[in-house]
C-alpha cells in the first residue's frame, strides 16, 4: 500500500505558506500525519507544490500537480495515482489523506481495505459522524485516466462530482472523545487541534 499525503492546497484560510508545517504540540502537524501514515502503509510519497526542498528533512518523493491553475485536491489525488503509476506498476490501490489532519487514526488504512474488498468499491472514503472525508480515501490507481480527462478537458473541480460517477464505499469512525478526521483550516482550528492534542 502506498500513502500519498497531500500538502499541495494554497492554504488561503491560513494566510498562505504550508498547513502541514504549522507547528501543534512541539512539532509539526506533517510529522504527526507521516508516523501514523508510515506504520500503516509500505511506502509514502508527499504531494506538495513549489520548491520541494522545504520537506527535504522527511526524505520523501515529492509530487507535484502536474495541472496547471490550482485545479484543487483531486489535481494532488491525480498527481499520486501517476506516480504510483510510473513507480510501483504492481500497486492496485492507492490511500490519500491529507497533510492538514493531525488525528487520522491508526485503523485508516485497514478499515478502507476491508470495506472495499467487502464492496468492491473503486474508491472508499472515510466518514466520520456521517460526515465524509474525500480526500481521506482508497483509490483504485486504474482511475488515473478518467480523472485526468475530467479535470484538463472537463473543468472538473469538486471531488464529489468526480466520485458520483465512481462506485464509491465509506468506512465509519465515530467522533467521540474527538473526529478523528479534524482538519486544521484556520487559525481557530489550529487552536483546537492544540487542545485536542493536549487532550482537554
Amino acid at each position: 500500500m502506498i500513502g500519498v499525503i497531500l500538502a499541495g492546497g494554497r492554504s488561503s484560510r491560513m494566510g498562505g505558506g504550508d498547513k502541514g508545517l504549522r507547528a501543534l504540540g512541539g512539532g509539526p502537524v506533517l510529522d504527526r500525519v507521516i508516523a501514523t501514515m508510515r506504520a500503516q502503509c509500505d511506502d509514502l510519497l508527499l504531494n506538495a507544490n513549489g520548491d520541494a526542498n522545504r520537506f527535504e528533512s522527511y526524505g520523501l518523493p515529492v509530487a507535484p500537480d502536474d495541472l496547471p491553475d490550482y485545479p484543487g485536491p483531486l489535481a494532488g489525488v491525480l498527481a499520486g495515482l501517476d506516480w504510483v503509476a510510473a513507480h510501483r506498476p504492481r500497486c492496485l490501490f492507492v490511500v490519500t489523506a491529507p497533510a492538514d489532519t493531525p488525528f487520522i487514526p491508526k485503523d485508516f488504512v485497514a478499515r478502507l481495505q476491508d470495506v472495499r474488498a467487502e464492496d468492491r468499491a473503486l474508491i472508499t472514503c472515510a466518514r466520520s459522524g456521517g460526515v465524509s472525508h474525500s480526500i481521506a480515501a482508497l483509490w483504485q490507481v486504474a482511475l488515473r485516466h478518467d480523472l485526468r480527462k475530467a479535470l484538463a478537458q472537463e473543468g472538473l473541480r469538486k471531488v464529489t462530482d468526480f466520485l458520483a460517477r465512481h462506485p464509491v464505499a465509506y468506512a465509519d469512525w465515530p467522533v467521540r472523545p474527538y473526529d478523528p478526521f479534524f482538519n486544521i483550516n484556520t487559525p481557530e482550528d489550529l487552536a483546537t487541534a492544540e487542545a485536542i492534542a493536549a487532550g482537554r
